[in-house]
């Protein structure tokens, strides 16, 4: 994680996530809209129904509550970068749980 509540963001989040091959983010939304940016490797996502394979310096943007993940298609490892419009990380997932990360730190 680099920008979130937890370090002083009010309106962005932004984080890195480096994924092995064949390994990923499962289906998920957010209220707020998302960007995902390939940094190197390669990378299936979906948003919905439809999917894409996704190489380094490539950029999607997912619309907010729309169902979207990604995996690792590539042998090497997957360095990803998502940027939230949100300084909260809240992903609800396709069974109904809620994630909440990177929350305001108390005063």
């Amino acid at each position: 994680m680099h920008i979130s509540a937890s370090n002083g963001s009010t309106q962005l989040c932004m984080f890195e996530q480096w994924v092995d091959s064949g390994m990923g983010a499962p289906t998920h939304s957010h209220p707020v809209e998302e960007v995902l940016t390939v940094v190197s490797g390669e990378a299936e996502i979906w948003i919905d129904d439809e999917a894409n394979i996704l190489f380094g310096g490539q950029s999607v943007v997912v619309p907010p509550n729309r169902r979207h993940g990604f995996r690792n298609t590539g042998s090497k490892a997957l360095h990803i970068r998502a940027v939230l419009a949100s300084a909260i990380f809240e992903a609800t997932l396709d069974d109904g749980n809620t994630v909440r990360r990177w929350l305001p730190m108390p005063e």
